[in-house]
């Protein structure tokens, strides 16, 4: 990178900062710190949404994907229009009646403590290590391209996007988000049309040599469950995107930042649908750069990662100036999704473990929470993104296992939401034989083998544990809470 490109990187990562900060004097309270008083524009809110969509692993990891397969992922996307109608249908309604900043205060009122506490660490873990993870891959792309230490950029870009998200509370949060999510649509359209120029024979030569190589596939389009077909990616997508939208406090919590619930919906609605088009020129840009690199073989060093060539693309291709533009897109999908999770955590905690009431007595408590909360959370992220560095194979498996716990939450809701007659007692027993699949599909193709028991390992794609799990939360926690309910009728009627 050059000296300009440095420039414009720095300058993005301090404008940030200090764009998001200037919010602070509109942060006096728990309720401008976790709703910003419900003012926010409409927006603002749906690009906040499609920011959380967009990770910096998603603005690398589908390029990559394209380049070495195909367009399988966007089975993906295309399940995103269901997940959006649910949310506009169901969703909002729900969680704009609980009026709450947590999204697991409905399963306190349906379930009982445990259901509340159960989900709420389950949701921090693993945004703990979402968080560090993406710190993680920030610090390897600019290590990679500056050769700077690792550890001093994890740091600096840690505190970077805490600052901003501990001063400016919600507000900074997601009009930096729409800040970011405009950049990295341009930072895209800015490198596909790099792309279109750059070929030899024109635009044509993209589709051309794509289609020779069947780039443009949506995958095998067969029934069976043991690979990533077209089908198991899209019932993989409609699970994950109903959790996210039904669920994750990330996206609940915007729900309840907009002024009403008729700008809820619009906000859940044109968020998640942006995501659909913005991860087909993801997918594009992978497919352009298999064209690109088979038309100008000499460009790309042999044996280059797929994951890493949209990098090197970036760092070798652009011209000075864009480089540094390109390398703050890929930042801003990051510090994005970051700062949502510093400050939804932070939510959480004071409302999910505190309970303060909206007494002024309580409010500098509130605050002192909040801002501790937010601290801390970042603290522990950048921990686990320096660990990363030496203990990646350990973490990874931490990462599974956080991952099975919070594959429970899908059902829980599913459950207390369409079975009413269903309570505590069922639900445990619902959630508990949910997580045993989940962990048997997703850890035993990988341990079995090891411990000599390949013949009860999982055949199933992986992809999968969350839909089986889910539903054997639901069915367990249903049949369980329709028997109870039977046998107290009758005894009730003997007695």
């Amino acid at each position: 990178m050059s000296k300009l490109d440095v420039i414009i990187f720095i300058a993005y990562l301090v404008g940030i900062v200090l764009f998001g900060s200037s919010f602070y004097k509109k942060n006096k309270s728990a309720s401008a710190f976790t709703l910003g008083n419900q003012s926010i524009p409409t927006w603002v809110i749906s690009l906040s949404i499609f920011a959380t969509f967009v990770s910096s692993i998603s603005y690398l990891a589908l390029p990559g994907q394209a380049y070495l397969t195909n367009w399988n992922a966007f089975a993906f996307s295309l399940s995103i229009p269901f997940a959006s109608y649910m949310a506009v249908r169901f969703f909002v309604p729900l969680y704009r009646s609980v009026n709450s900043p947590s999204a697991y205060t409905y399963l306190e009122n349906r379930f009982g403590t445990w259901a509340k506490v159960y989900v709420s660490v389950m949701y921090l873990l693993t945004q703990l290590m979402r968080a560090g993870t993406i710190l993680f891959l920030l610090a390897l792309m600019v290590h990679t391209l500056l050769n700077w230490d690792m550890a001093t950029i994890i740091i600096v870009t840690g505190f970077s996007v805490m600052l901003y998200s501990l001063l400016g509370g919600i507000q900074a949060v997601v009009w930096t988000d729409a800040i970011q999510a405009i950049i990295l649509i341009l930072g895209a359209v800015f490198c596909i049309g790099t792309l279109i120029f750059a070929m030899p024979e024109g635009v044509g030569q993209i589709f051309e040599i794509a289609a020779a190589n069947d780039k443009f596939s949506l995958g095998s389009f067969g029934t069976e469950l043991t690979s990533s077909t077209f089908w198991v990616v899209l019932i993989y997508g409609i699970f994950i995107n109903l959790q996210n939208y039904g669920i994750d406090q990330n996206y609940i919590q915007r729900y309840m930042t907009s002024s009403s619930e008729r700008e809820a919906k619009k906000s859940a609605l044109v968020g998640g649908l942006l995501y659909v088009p913005v991860s087909a020129m993801f997918l594009f840009i992978g497919t352009a750069l298999f064209s690109f690199y088979q038309a100008k073989s000499g460009l790309l060093l042999e044996g280059t990662p797929a994951d890493k060539v949209f990098p090197w693309f970036i760092a070798n291709q652009l011209p000075v100036g864009f480089t540094g533009f390109l390398i703050a897109s890929v930042f801003a999908a990051g510090m994005s999704t970051i700062s949502t999770s510093i400050n939804s955590s932070a939510t959480v905690i004071l409302t999910d473990f505190f309970k303060l009431s909206d007494d002024p007595e309580n409010g500098k408590k509130s605050m002192m929470i909040l801002y501790s909360a937010s601290f801390l959370f970042s603290f522990f992220s950048i921990g686990v993104a320096i660990a990363m560095i030496n203990v990646q194979s350990a973490l990874d498996a931490w990462w599974k296992l956080a991952s099975i716990f919070s594959g429970g939450m899908l059902g829980l809701f599913l459950l207390g939401y369409v079975a009413p007659k269903v309570t505590g007692k069922p639900a445990i027993a619902g959630v508990i034989v949910g997580v045993l699949v989940i962990g048997w599909m997703s850890l035993s193709p990988i341990w079995f083998p090891e411990w000599g028991l390949e013949d009860y390992a999982s055949p199933l794609h992986s992809y999968l544990s969350i839909v089986f799990g889910t539903v054997a939360i639901f069915v367990v926690g249903f049949l369980g809470g329709n028997v109870i309910h039977r046998v107290r009728k009758k005894v009730a009627v003997n007695a």
